[in-house]
C-alpha cells in the first residue's frame, strides 16, 4: 500500500467525524486497492495526533451532550432498532462495497453481512430488559447498583471482516450509551464510512460514532494511547495487541483484545470423514482463511488419517478461484501483495521442514485478475507439533493435518500453542464431546461445526489471543461502570466517639 498525494481521478475520502466527512490534517494519502485487480478504488488520509484528538473530543462531547447522554434508555433502544432497519435497508451497497474493497467472494460477504443488523437488535433488547441489583447485606442498610456508561470506546478493526468485526463493538457501544472512535484497517476503510453516514442520516447524533483513517502503526497507535479513551477495543495480530493494551493501561482503559489465533480441530475415527472434510474447507478456506479461528490445525485419528488427507486435496483443488462478484466463485484473493507472500512463505517453510504438500501452495492464476492477490488453496499432511505450521499463524487459505493415536494425544497437541480462541470437535460421541470441550485451552468450541456466533454467546480468546469477550452480556456490562449505593434506613442517632469502648462493629 503506497502513500502519496492526492489524485482528482480517485476518490478520496476524509475521516467522519461530528456526523460528516472532513479532511484529515496533514495532506498525505493512502492508496486502497481492490485486492482482486490490485487497482486503485480510493485514497485515505494518514491520520495525525490532531486528527485523533479532534475525533476524541467530538466523541467526549456527544457523550456529555444532553441529546445522546441525556436521552432516555428506552428511546436510546427505539434508536438502536432503527439503526439496525436503516442498516438492513442499505445491505447490497454494503455486500458490495465489502467485496470490492477485501475481495471475498459475494456469496460469502451476503451471509455475512445480512447478520449483522440483529447484532444491533439484540443489544437493543439487554438494554431494554437491563437491570440494577439490590444486593441483601448484614444490618439496616438497602444496598443497590447504579451503572453508567463508561465514556468513549477506541475501536481499531482488521481487514478480514471489516464490518463484522467492528459491529460486534458497535452494537454494544451504541445500546449502552458510550460513543466511539473506530480506526479502520487502512486496507478496508469504506464499508464502515458508508455505515457511519448511513446510521447519522437514519438520526444517530453527531459525534456518536466517529471514524478516522490510516495505517495502525500510526493512526492507530494515536488512538490507543490517547489519554481520554476509556475501552480500547482492538481486533488483530498478538504484537499489536500488546502495543496497543500497553497504551491504554496507562490510563486504565476497559480493554477487548482479540489477537491471534491457531485453531485446532480434532477429528475422531467415528465421525463420517466425508462430512469432516466438508467441514475442515470450510474452517479452513472460507474468508481465504483469513480469520483469526481458521480451521489451520487438524488433528486427526489414525484409522482415518489417510483418508481425510486424500478427500481434503481433493476438496481444497475443486474449489473455484475467480472474480468475487462472480456468484460461482468459491474463493476470493487475500487483501494484498504481502499476504500473499506470507501465504508461499510458510508453504516453502512447510516443505523445508519435511511436510508434504497435498494441495495448493502456490499463486493461483485467474484469467483477467492477474494484478490480483490469488492463492491456492493450501494443505500440508504429516505436519508434526516442532514446525512453524504447526505452531504459527499463517493467515490464508492454509492448513495442515496431524495424526493422532487417541483423546489423550489430540488434547495434548490441541493444546500445544501459545493461542487459544477458537477449536473444534469432529465426534459422535457425546460424552467425548463434553470432556474434550472442557479439556481444550480455547475460549471458543464449535462440536461439529464451525465458524458459527451469536450475539447472544460471548466471543473472545485465552493466553495470547486476547482478552475480554465481545457478544453476550459479559460484552454489554463491560461497557458500565459500577456503583454501589450503600442506604441506612435505621432511624436512630449515631455518633461512634460517644461510647467508642462499647462499639462492636467498624464497617
Amino acid at each position: 500500500m503506497n502513500q502519496t498525494t492526492r489524485d482528482p481521478a480517485v476518490e478520496t475520502h476524509g475521516n467522519f467525524i461530528d456526523g460528516k466527512e472532513i479532511e484529515a490534517g496533514n495532506g498525505t494519502f493512502i492508496d486502497v486497492l481492490n485486492p482482486a485487480t490490485g487497482m486503485v478504488i480510493a485514497r485515505i488520509p494518514n491520520s495525525t495526533p490532531s486528527d485523533i484528538d479532534r475525533a476524541m473530543k467530538s466523541a467526549r462531547a456527544a457523550f456529555e451532550g444532553r441529546e445522546w447522554g441525556g436521552m432516555d434508555i428506552r428511546a436510546r433502544a427505539r434508536l438502536v432498532n432503527r439503526l439496525a432497519d436503516a442498516f438492513e435497508a442499505n445491505l447490497e451497497t454494503l455486500y458490495r462495497l465489502e467485496t470490492l474493497n477485501n475481495g471475498r467472494p459475494l456469496n460469502e460477504t451476503r451471509a455475512q453481512l445480512s447478520r449483522l443488523p440483529d447484532f444491533f437488535r439484540y443489544f437493543a433488547g439487554l438494554a431494554i430488559a437491563r437491570r440494577d441489583d439490590v444486593i441483601p447485606v448484614e444490618g439496616p442498610y438497602l444496598n443497590y447498583t447504579l451503572r453508567t456508561p463508561i465514556g468513549v470506546v477506541a475501536n481499531c478493526t482488521p481487514f478480514n471482516h471489516p464490518l463484522m468485526i467492528m459491529c460486534k463493538s458497535l452494537a454494544a457501544v451504541l445500546a449502552s450509551g458510550c460513543t466511539t472512535v473506530v480506526k479502520p484497517s487502512e486496507y478496508t476503510p469504506l464499508t464502515t464510512l458508508k455505515l457511519a453516514e448511513i446510521f447519522v442520516e437514519a438520526g444517530l447524533p453527531k459525534g456518536v460514532f466517529n471514524v478516522v483513517l490510516g495505517y495502525g502503526a500510526e493512526a492507530g497507535r494515536f488512538l490507543a494511547e490517547h489519554p481520554d479513551i476509556n475501552k480500547l477495543v482492538l481486533t488483530g495480530g498478538t504484537e499489536a495487541g500488546r502495543i496497543a493494551g500497553s497504551a491504554a493501561a496507562k490510563v486504565f482503559a476497559h480493554q477487548t483484545l482479540e489477537l491471534g489465533g491457531k485453531t485446532p480441530v480434532m477429528v475422531f475415527d467415528d465421525f463420517d470423514v466425508d462430512q469432516a472434510v466438508n467441514y475442515a474447507a470450510f474452517g479452513a478456506f472460507i474468508g481465504a482463511g483469513q480469520t483469526c479461528v481458521c480451521g489451520s490445525r487438524h488433528l486427526v485419528q489414525e484409522s482415518i488419517y489417510d483418508a481425510f488427507v486424500e478427500k481434503l486435496a481433493a476438496k481444497a483443488r475443486s474449489i473455484r478461484i475467480g472474480n468475487p462478484f462472480d456468484p460461482e466463485t468459491q474463493l476470493g484473493p487475500v487483501i494484498s501483495a504481502r499476504q500473499r507472500e506470507r501465504v508461499l512463505t510458510y508453504s516453502q517453510l512447510g516443505r523445508e521442514a519435511g511436510a508434504r504438500a497435498v494441495a495448493g501452495g502456490d499463486i493461483a492464476n485467474v484469467p483477467g485478475f492477474e494484478g490480483g492477490y490469488f492463492v491456492q488453496p493450501t494443505v500440508f499432511a504429516d505436519v508434526k507439533a516442532d514446525m512453524r505450521v504447526f505452531q504459527e499463524e499463517v493467515f490464508g487459505p492454509f492448513t495442515s493435518v496431524t495424526p493422532f493415536k487417541d483423546e489423550a494425544e489430540a488434547l495434548r497437541l490441541a493444546n500445544d500453542s501459545p493461542f487459544g480462541l477458537g477449536a473444534a470437535i469432529r465426534t459422535r460421541d457425546v460424552a467425548r464431546a463434553h470432556r474434550v470441550a472442557a479439556g481444550v485451552k480455547a475460549g471458543i468450541v464449535w462440536v461439529n461445526d464451525h465458524h458459527r456466533l451469536d450475539p447472544a454467546s460471548p466471543w473472545g480468546g485465552v493466553g495470547e489471543s486476547g482478552i475480554g469477550r465481545e457478544f453476550g452480556l459479559e460484552s454489554f456490562n463491560d461497557h458500565f461502570n459500577v456503583k454501589s449505593v450503600m442506604v441506612a434506613t435505621a432511624d436512630k442517632p449515631f455518633d461512634w466517639y460517644s461510647a467508642t469502648a462499647t462499639q462492636t462493629r467498624l464497617n
